[in-house]
């Protein structure tokens, strides 16, 4: 078993206004990294359209078939001042999500050790009923509840290390006492959500919120809580929402992470998946808006997955 890498030309058909900072250059860029002699042994392959139902395990139909219907023609599509849709955006986001499903049910047939989606738009920010903050359908969270409905599973458990709280994953599995889903995040920044106060219904949501410039030490020390949470709660499954704009270089945040925390955070979520979860472990890109930044951090992120 190997490292597979999902990712689809569509997902750089949803196209943001002049500006956006979540823009089609993220992957284009990625692209370049993944092309890398280093990478030459990750399994590649076309991230499927996911099916509808899939979908709606976090979101009523309505919601879905708002999403669908405003999907332009021409131009943009506005559900806020963020979060836009463009024509494509509609198949990128099914991509994004039939990425996750289709890497679930790999790791757990046996024909991946891991998985990381290089995928947009993200969607750690989208709520049940609400897409935000560039996010249009919660990814990581119909990933978790996807791999409970099909594969049975009683324990997953997510890490979200992306800069911003993850707010969407956190209301669409507020009630899930079978997911642990664990962030860290700069606080005061968008949106706003993410107090350790915020417990989910069965003390199962774990928030700790870092002061601006946190650096390394204070991130690891944070993260070390949420691995040992992580091993009492012996997941059977690991998800990582892999946002990378806690690093130094992102110009939306001001946190002074670097891409050898991005490292280890990576390798000791390996860890505990090969205690707990027979290695299966799926990351799935969220934020990260710094080119520098960005691609530094998945190559060490890739790095540690394929190690």
């Amino acid at each position: 078993m190997n490292t597979v890498l999902f990712s689809h030309s569509d997902c750089t058909r949803h196209i943001t206004p002049r500006g956006h900072p979540e823009r089609v250059e993220r992957l284009e860029r990625l692209e370049d990294v993944f092309n890398q002699p280093e990478f030459a042994s990750i399994e590649r392959l076309d991230a499927p359209l996911c099916e509808l139902d899939r979908l709606t395990l976090a979101h009523p139909q309505s919601y879905v078939d708002q999403i669908q219907d405003l999907e332009p023609v021409h131009g943009f599509a506005y559900i806020d001042a963020d979060t836009s849709m463009s024509k494509g955006s509609w198949n990128a986001a099914r991509r994004a999500v039939g990425a996750i499903v289709q890497a679930t049910d790999m790791v757990f047939e046996g024909s991946a050790k891991n998985v990381f989606c290089a995928v947009r738009p993200p969607g750690h920010h989208a709520e049940k009923t609400r897409g935000m903050g560039f996010c249009l359908f919660g990814t990581v969270a119909i990933g978790a509840l996807h791999a409970i409905q099909k594969h049975g599973l009683e324990r997953v458990a997510i890490l979200d290390f992306d800069v911003h709280h993850g707010n969407g994953t956190s209301n669409i599995l507020w009630d899930e006492k079978r997911v642990l889903f664990a962030s860290t995040h700069e606080m005061p920044l968008y949106p706003g959500s993410g107090y350790e106060s915020e417990r989910g219904s069965f003390d199962q949501i774990i928030n700790k919120p870092l002061g601006t410039g946190t650096g390394s030490a204070e991130f690891k020390t944070a993260m070390n809580s949420i691995i040992d949470r992580m091993d009492k709660f012996k997941p059977e499954l690991i998800f990582i929402s892999a946002g990378f704009d806690a690093h130094y270089d992102d110009p939306l945040a001001s946190l002074r992470l670097d891409e050898e925390d991005f490292y280890w955070a990576t390798r000791e979520m390996k860890d505990l998946a090969h205690a707990h979860c027979k290695d299966r472990l799926v990351s799935s890109l969220e934020g990260g808006y710094s080119i520098l930044g960005l691609t530094t951090s998945v190559r060490a992120h890739l790095t540690a997955l394929m190690e």
